[in-house]
């Protein structure tokens, strides 16, 4: 049983809201300090920056939302939980990220062909200097916090979230080189700044990339990895009283696997006797999975072979 098993769904939606209520609050802090300092000094990059900060707004309140939503119990129009409504919501925090990219990487060539074609690019001062510093050390911070929290509890969602910090704190850490360059190379070299922000846009595109493509996966109903599926099945071959198995099946809700498989008892077993060796399959499953893995068992004779 993991470390995971041993928090409640009440204390792992209280933890997944208080992680993300504290992202919150920091980034309503940050971004209006960011996008303050890009005005002030000079930085299309640091205002990318702020505006990229600002989306975080959107995916805490979708984890938030979401996480709770998850936490329902099973009812009679979602027999098997609520654990999508998580993967939905890691999905949609990766397209939210994505769109910002695009916003991003659009408004830094529009500078860069500007420069190119004569425009001078005011040189960057230091608020928006000391401020992408600021936002390098808070938001690796947050990142740190919303990953330890969400590995404990488990989350898609809040892990998901840690990323779009740490997207945050790769995006000002681009954004200090660039507006290093810009204010202390010369003239010629302030183009660094909005080529920081394209920059900062494909990273940002490769880690939405990144997000997506499980929760995706798990949408589309993708079997669990060939390393679980043959967990599971040795899990099944140390069963007393299972004789064979096949038509497994699996896939992921949430936080939660769902089993279903076929398998072969003596065929002179009472019902009794299949049905305990099948609640005992879905038991060890349950034990080494976790509590939430759902098993269907659907019990057949064993006819061995003459």
């Amino acid at each position: 049983m993991n470390e995971t098993e041993q928090i409640s769904d009440i204390d792992r939606e209280k933890k997944a809201a208080q992680v993300t209520w504290v992202g919150f609050f920091t980034n309503l802090i940050l971004s209006a300090a960011k996008i303050v300092a890009g005005v002030v000094g000079r930085s299309s990059a640091m205002i990318a920056d702020g505006i990229h900060s600002l989306s975080d707004f959107v995916t805490d309140l979708i984890v938030i939302v979401f996480i709770k939503i998850s936490s329902k119990n099973e009812d009679s129009g979602h027999p098997y939980g609520h654990g999508k409504f998580e993967t939905f919501a890691t999905m949609l925090i990766s397209f939210a990220l994505f769109i910002v990219a695009i916003g991003i990487f659009y408004s830094g060539s529009v500078k860069i062909y500007e420069v190119l074609n004569g425009r001078i690019i005011e040189r960057p001062t230091y608020p928006a200097l000391v401020m992408a510093a600021v936002s390098i050390v808070v938001k690796e911070g947050l990142y740190w916090y919303t990953i330890i929290v969400g590995r404990k509890i488990d989350s898609p969602a809040v892990i998901a979230n840690g990323w779009h910090h740490r997207s945050d704190a790769f995006s000002s850490i681009g954004t200090l080189i660039g507006i290093s360059g810009a204010m202390f190379l010369g003239e010629r070299w302030r183009i660094l700044d909005p080529i920081t922000s394209v920059i900062v846009g494909i990273f940002i595109v490769a880690v939405a990339c990144k997000l997506a493509r499980p929760s995706i996966q798990e949408l589309l109903e993708v079997s669990l990895p060939k390393e679980i599926e043959a967990a599971i099945k040795e899990q099944v071959k140390e069963t007393p009283g299972v004789k064979a198995f096949h038509h497994l099946r699996t896939r992921k809700n949430g936080n939660a696997f769902i089993i279903d498989m076929h398998i072969k008892v003596d065929a002179r077993s009472s019902i009794v006797e299949a049905h305990d060796i099948a609640t005992h399959v879905e038991n060890n499953l349950k034990a080494a999975f976790g509590k939430h893995t759902q098993v269907n068992v659907h019990i057949e004779p064993y006819q061995p072979k003459a």
